[in-house]
């Protein structure tokens, strides 16, 4: 048994090591004033100085960072609508919603981004520098992921709350609004969140979709990797580094409020 358990220890630490070591090495450089993985020289704060001083990189972080809000937000409302309309529905219905659902999530990313740009830029004509071909873009990757998260919550809500609200007079969207959404938030915010992570990380979607004098964080680093000047390339390893830690700070936020907001509850229980 113990033999078993070293074993599951060593096998999880090499899995752990696998995913977040490449990352940690990064951030270590990053902290340098080396050019290149593998050479370590004297300590620096180069890297982040550049960062931020750097007009260009500070443009393309602040358009995609709205692009990611505003995309998220939409994709938020549309997968919570989705979610609750199915969760609602009859059992035909709903299977139908949820095998759309997961056409997204299991399809291909590139085929996505390449489908949206012949439908509404070859067929529609709509012009990828009004940004609409690249929001219903994140809109699709992202509204089936807020869906699988709220639909968990709606699952485990007691549906007595929502049908007592009707029958002691609040109108649907009153009940829906005080009584429904407010269960069911923890799982909005995930899907709000995972969004977000989802149209920060995204490649072949704004590939196909964004102006053509518009780069998100994604395409900006593939491109930076061909020609861009060794500062900004260094640079990339800071903000690679900042995206990390909030990612960390987010989780761990998310997680400490979930667990107080579960004992409240058995406290109060």
């Amino acid at each position: 048994m113990n033999k078993k358990k070293y074993g599951q220890t060593i096998f999880l630490a090499l899995v752990l090591c696998f995913i977040y070591l490449p990352i940690l090495i990064l951030a270590v450089y990053s902290f340098t004033d080396s050019a290149q993985i593998g050479r370590i020289h004297a300590f620096s704060l180069q890297n982040y100085i550049t960062l931020f001083t750097s007009e260009e990189l500070l443009v393309m972080i602040r358009g995609t960072v709205i692009l990611a809000v505003v995309t998220s937000a939409i994709s938020t409302v549309l997968g919570t609508l989705g979610a609750i309309g199915a969760y609602y529905s009859k059992k035909g219905p709903a299977a139908v919603i949820r095998t759309i659902n997961q056409i997204p999530v299991v399809n291909a990313e590139v085929v996505t981004g390449f489908s949206i740009c012949i439908l509404l830029v070859v067929v529609l004509g709509i012009s990828r520098d009004t940004f609409i071909p690249i929001v219903v873009g994140y809109v699709v990757l992202c509204s089936p992921f807020v869906y699988l998260s709220v639909i968990p919550k709606l699952k485990q809500m007691d549906d007595n709350l929502y049908e007592a609200a009707l029958d002691l007079g609040a109108r649907p969207f009153y009940a829906l609004r005080k009584v429904l959404i407010p269960q069911i938030m923890p799982g909005i915010v995930s899907g709000f969140m995972l969004s977000i992570t989802l149209a920060l990380d995204d490649y072949f979607i704004a590939t196909y979709t964004k102006p053509s004098t518009f780069d998100t964080i994604s395409t900006y680093v593939v491109n930076a990797t061909r020609g861009a000047q060794t500062s900004i390339k260094t640079a990339l390893w800071a903000l690679s580094t900042i995206i990390f830690v909030i990612v960390i700070l987010v989780v761990v936020g998310m997680n400490r409020s979930a667990a107080k907001k579960e004992e409240g509850t058995v406290t109060q229980g």
